[in-house]
């Protein structure tokens, strides 16, 4: 998801445009070209503030599908002594 971005100067200017695009998703607001804030519809700022409803939505992460992970031993791992 993409967030719009818009200068202070559009947020004073325009409210009700940048209120239309956060209906879309999140809206940045810069000042002098550094975020400043965000805007959102208020159910998504509810559903972000609240505590998860489980384990598995705590750790819900985007594309955490896409995580490649290398279980093979590498060749410089420690083995242990052998002592006769």
């Amino acid at each position: 998801m993409n967030a719009q971005t818009f200068t202070s100067r559009d947020f004073n200017r325009e409210p009700g445009r940048i209120k239309r695009a956060a209906a879309d998703g999140p809206v940045i607001i810069t000042e002098r070209g550094k975020p400043i804030m965000a805007v959102m519809p208020y159910a998504e700022f509810e559903r972000l503030k609240g505590p998860p409803a489980n384990i598995l939505d705590a750790l819900d992460m985007e594309d955490v599908g896409d995580i490649d992970i290398d279980f093979a031993r590498p060749v410089t791992f420690p083995r242990p002594a052998l002592f006769d």
